[in-house]
């Protein structure tokens, strides 16, 4: 496989790579590279990570109030009913 330096990074594009990396658990250059398959259409190399793709414009969306109104309204589904269980 061939080795490819790229200099020019702007800020931004540092910060969102660094975040993939970061929040993936993932090196630099494995977020890079996903980074080019995406941007020249390409797929994911595996099935594993397919679905994470599909999902990833979903990912950190909600407002931390959206948050909240959600693990409130699912709260009673936490809930074990103890009377089945004796």
């Amino acid at each position: 496989m061939k080795q490819l330096t790229l200099r020019g990074f702007d800020k931004e594009l540092e910060r969102r790579i660094l975040d993939m990396a970061r929040s993936e658990g993932i090196s630099l250059n494995q977020a890079v590279l996903r980074h080019l398959r995406k941007a020249s259409g390409i797929g994911p190399r595996n099935k594993s990570n397919a679905i994470r793709n599909v999902l990833d414009d979903l990912a950190g969306t909600w407002t931390a109030a959206e948050e909240k109104e959600f693990l409130e309204a699912i709260e009673p589904l936490e809930r074990v009913d103890e009377e089945p269980w004796r």
